[in-house]
């Protein structure tokens, strides 16, 4: 048996399989497609080669540690037909559309009883391939599923830091990718560098509100999965949701923008999902509101930051 499996073959997991091998690790890499099965580089991952490490499957697979790291909205089937085996470590970050769930929420849902984290932080999956600085966060209940974790994929490049907040880790993770469109869309309108900034840290107050609604802890929203990964993925070219909103901010319809994209954009699903489980809680989330208004259809891109700016004037 692997030490580690990882499925989905996509940029991330690819990516993660490199730095399993990288640490030392024996891999299996899951892939859906045939062609994927067939190829050691990925389409989504240009320049990189899978190292001969790495073993390729089409069975879901079993390792000491699983790292699901498909789409969250996919992950429900995957994780349910999953052979028993060791711990999982969700790798995906989102709310699950049809029931608001946060990606543990949704192991626990169909692998009731079986340990389970979240890796969550500021990672580009190309950066994290090519063995740049990066640090991260193993996010878990009990201490021991951090270690293994941590144990498992870290090495001198790639730094894991065990938090015991797993809510406010998720929530940064889903709601950072909602906030990148709105900051995107700033941009791509015109309005500014100043706009960008009120934004991102207006939508860093909403990161913790529904952190702590949520039963989660605002200082986690302070950290990598909350504040790191909101400053990457809200000023960073390669990301997906940051550029999304770019092109929404520039007068493209989504169906255009995501015509044009064969990998997920995770804050698109998100959206809705988010503000639909903060109103639940009793969370206020205007910037992620506004966003969800948008990719629904409900509202432009203009009509939603006058929505924003018109909101009554209160103390920060």
């Amino acid at each position: 048996m692997s030490d580690i499996a990882v499925v989905g073959a996509g940029a991330w997991g690819t990516a993660l399989a490199i730095q399993a091998v990288r640490a030392g690790r024996s891999v299996v890499l899951w892939a859906r497609s045939p062609q994927r099965l067939a190829a050691r580089a990925s389409p989504h991952l240009p320049g990189f080669v899978l190292p001969d490490a790495v073993r390729m499957t089409g069975e879901l697979p079993t390792a000491a540690l699983v790292l699901l790291a498909v789409p969250l909205q996919y992950m429900r089937v995957l994780a349910a037909q999953l052979p028993p085996g060791g711990p999982l470590v969700v790798c995906a970050k989102g709310v699950e559309a049809h029931t608001r769930r946060l990606p543990l929420e949704v192991l626990a849902a169909v692998q009731p009883g079986r340990p389970a984290a979240v890796l969550t932080g500021p990672n580009f999956a190309h950066e994290i391939a090519a063995g740049l600085p990066a640090a991260t966060v193993a996010a878990a209940a009990a201490a021991p599923m951090r270690e293994a974790v941590a144990a498992a994929l870290g090495s001198s490049s790639f730094r894991i830091y065990g938090n015991d907040d797993p809510v406010g880790a998720q929530v940064g993770g889903a709601a950072k990718n909602v906030v990148a469109i709105a900051a995107g869309a700033v941009i791509g309108a015109g309005l500014g560098e100043n706009a960008r900034a009120a934004l991102v840290t207006r939508g860093l107050a909403e990161l913790a509100r529904l952190a702590v609604a949520l039963g989660g802890r605002a200082d986690t929203i302070a950290g990598l999965s909350g504040l790191g990964d909101l400053m990457l993925t809200c000023a960073g070219a390669s990301s997906r949701n940051f550029s999304l909103g770019v092109a929404l901010g520039r007068g493209e319809s989504l169906d255009q923008v995501l015509g044009r994209r064969d990998s997920v954009t995770e804050g698109v699903a998100t959206a809705p999902a988010l503000v639909a489980r903060a109103e639940e809680a009793g969370a206020d989330l205007p910037v992620c509101a506004a966003v969800a208004a948008v990719v629904t259809g409900r509202l432009t891109v203009p009509q939603a930051m006058d929505r924003l700016l018109s909101r009554p004037r209160k103390d920060e």
